[in-house]
């Protein structure tokens, strides 16, 4: 989506979450009308599902729409180099996996929204591998591959926005993933959403007042704006 008479503007490239089995691109609330409005493109993907596609084939998944997206996206009205890469929950996960391993070539962000899922070995070690990540990541070899933290040390990655809700260890995973990135000489923008349950901290983006939405647009704007 770019507003009408659009040229060169900043880009928002969107991954939706849904426990690597569900969603689609379609589900973005307030979203593309609020980022619109404040001079963005936004784009919304689509990706294959478990048990279709395993979480490594959804991770090239994300990476060929971005090389798309990346190619073509000057012809509606977006720069491809202001590209910033967003996710929720399990598409939280894929953007910063793909991104720390560098197969979002000249990304300018990541904006990432509420995940366990950066390093998979420590969220087993401390009780957190349950529900759906017991049954997405059960196979502890592919552990570390499928870990965003796993290509986080020996080099500078993009401005990284983290937001974390309420819900069960999420705070934990996510200070722990941006001390590694500050680590590395990475800009990082830690925000507490403890305010938030872990739907709505990715549903109330885009409304009026809300907190994470002021902060991430700060973010945004001082990444690529």
């Amino acid at each position: 989506m770019t507003p009408d008479g659009a040229r060169n503007l900043p880009v928002v490239f969107f991954v939706h979450g849904g426990a690597w089995r569900f969603g689609k691109r379609s589900q973005v609330n307030a979203k593309p009308a609020f980022l619109l409005a404040n001079g963005f493109c936004f784009v919304s993907i689509d990706y294959r599902m478990l048990p279709q596609a395993d979480v490594a084939t959804q991770a090239a998944d994300v990476e060929k729409v971005y090389a798309y997206i990346k190619a073509n996206i000057a012809q509606h009205g977006g720069d491809p180099n202001r590209i910033v890469g967003m996710g929720h929950s399990a598409g939280c996960h894929l953007i910063a996996l793909t991104g720390m391993r560098g197969e979002l070539p000249g990304v300018a962000g990541l904006l990432l929204d509420d995940t366990r899922a950066y390093d998979l070995a420590a969220l087993a070690k401390n009780g957190g591998m349950v529900r759906a990540y017991s049954r997405v990541f059960s196979d502890p070899s592919q552990w570390a591959a499928l870990s965003p933290a796993s290509y986080v040390d020996g080099r500078k990655h993009p401005p990284t926005f983290i937001a974390y809700s309420r819900a069960d260890g999420r705070g934990e995973q996510s200070t722990a993933f941006a001390e590694r990135l500050r680590a590395s000489g990475t800009v990082v923008t830690l925000f507490d959403g403890s305010a938030y349950t872990h739907m709505s901290i990715n549903r109330d983006f885009g409304e009026d007042d809300d907190a994470l939405t002021i902060a991430a647009l700060a973010f945004l704007k001082s990444t690529v704006g």
